[in-house]
């Protein structure tokens, strides 16, 4: 009888263990699995080069989403980008979407300039005002072939 208790006990704390290593895993993955705390928005670019899924989206400095899906608009040639923004931050529709770099090499996020409508933004609409990432590269080519005026 010592021997099935002790089994029992050790077992339940094992059954304990992975869960809170699923929750942990489940957490630090920012996995959603309950309730849908933010919603959509898509913007097309003329380029993303260097954007990545999962970049902030942010606003004054201040994260408020996240780049979900980044894909080629095969009728105008372009990159449609789909955000996830957290329930509670208002955007209106004439907010501006840029792409921007953090730091002279770092990584590149979206950034969120506000705007002054009374139209509000909701799951599933467009902003229309984007700016594209600035190429360095391309800013280079075309100073060192005297194309920059």
């Amino acid at each position: 009888m010592k021997k099935f208790s002790l089994e029992t006990s050790v077992g339940i704390f094992v059954l304990i263990g992975i869960l809170c290593i699923g929750y942990l895993a489940i957490k630090l993955g920012k996995m959603e699995w309950l309730g849908n705390n933010n919603y959509e928005l898509t913007a097309r670019f003329e380029s993303v080069s260097g954007l990545k899924v999962g970049a902030q989206v942010e606003m004054a400095g201040v994260p408020i989403g996240q780049v979900d899906s980044i894909n080629l608009d095969k009728d105008r040639q372009i990159a449609l980008v789909k955000f996830k923004i957290q329930n509670g931050i208002v955007l209106t529709d004439d907010v501006i979407a840029s792409v921007k770099t953090s730091g002279l090499i770092g990584d590149k996020f979206v950034k969120i300039s506000p705007g002054g409508s009374e139209e509000i933004l909701h799951n599933g609409d467009t902003i229309t005002e984007t700016e594209s990432s600035l190429d360095i590269e391309d800013l280079i080519s075309k100073y060192a072939f005297g194309s920059v005026e």
